[in-house]
């Protein structure tokens, strides 16, 4: 070993190491937090600025260096309001770790092939018969204010209802239904839209929906569209389109199961919904 080297080995401890691998962890779960969000660009131009006031410092800029500490406070508040439903998110996230719900959750890999393979043939049929839909599936976070805003139904879940419910004529068919385990809470909800304004412009009512949701809660939404009789699956603010039944079945699966590989198995739909595009 070098003597140049020692030093620096004399000054790493445990404890040393420790804090590494935390602010590793840390870093690696923000990204994962933010990844597939509008966040990732604001988090660019934030380090777009704090390198521009590196610089500054470096040259000695002063009038520069005190228009972005000034910024600086303001941009603290900003950050906040800006970064609302990621923040949300986070807290969320934090708080299912201390319940150890991802454990205790009533839902088993056996209930969430049955909701998945139930909303999957509903969906597809739809789709065949040209009706728009839009299936609110919930997870850790509870969305009871969300369906106290539809009609509420408290109905054993199944293939048959779903369809009734988003028939043309339906009363019920322009809202969102809400379901929670195997039973539909709720028809008739009403869903925040999304805050993203590309977003606004490029997707329909009922994407927009789904996406304004899913940048609140963790919920996982199914989307049939009325004009192209696409389904697509959105969670994260994410959006696959496109699937068939048995893709939708198995996203859905990993979606709902707690110890399911969600991220994964989300990403491997949206390839092949990629791939099914072209």
């Amino acid at each position: 070993m070098p003597p140049v080297f020692q030093p620096i080995l004399d000054q790493v401890r445990p404890s040393t190491l420790l804090d590494v691998a935390i602010t590793a962890l840390l870093i690696y779960w923000l990204f994962s937090l933010i990844r597939g969000t509008r966040a990732v660009r604001l988090v660019i131009g934030i380090t777009v600025l704090f390198a521009l006031y590196a610089v500054a410092v470096w040259l000695d800029l002063r009038l520069v260096i005190q228009i972005l500490q000034t910024g600086a406070i303001v941009g603290i508040f900003a950050f906040v309001v800006v970064f609302q439903p990621e923040l949300r998110r986070a807290l969320e996230r934090i708080g299912r770790v201390g319940s150890l719900a991802w454990l205790l959750s009533p839902t088993g890999q056996r209930e969430a092939e049955g909701v998945a393979r139930i909303v999957a043939r509903a969906a597809t049929s739809l789709s065949h018969n040209g009706h728009g839909a839009l299936i609110v599936l919930e997870r850790e976070t509870g969305l009871s204010e969300i369906a106290e805003s539809g009609v509420l139904l408290h109905a054993a879940l199944s293939p048959e209802l779903i369809e009734t419910i988003f028939m043309p004529r339906s009363a019920l068919h322009d809202g969102a239904v809400i379901v929670r385990g195997e039973t539909i809470v709720a028809a008739g909800a009403l869903l925040p839209l999304a805050e993203t304004s590309l977003q606004s412009e490029r997707f329909g009512t009922r994407h927009r929906a789904a996406l304004g949701i899913t940048e609140q809660t963790d919920a996982v939404v199914v989307v049939v569209s009325e004009e192209n009789a696409q389904v697509s699956l959105v969670e994260r603010a994410r959006i696959v389109r496109n699937l068939n039944e048995a893709q939708l079945a198995r996203a859905l699966t990993s979606l709902l199961h707690p110890g399911g590989a969600r991220r994964s198995l989300f990403d491997r739909a949206q390839a092949a919904s990629a791939r099914a595009n072209r």
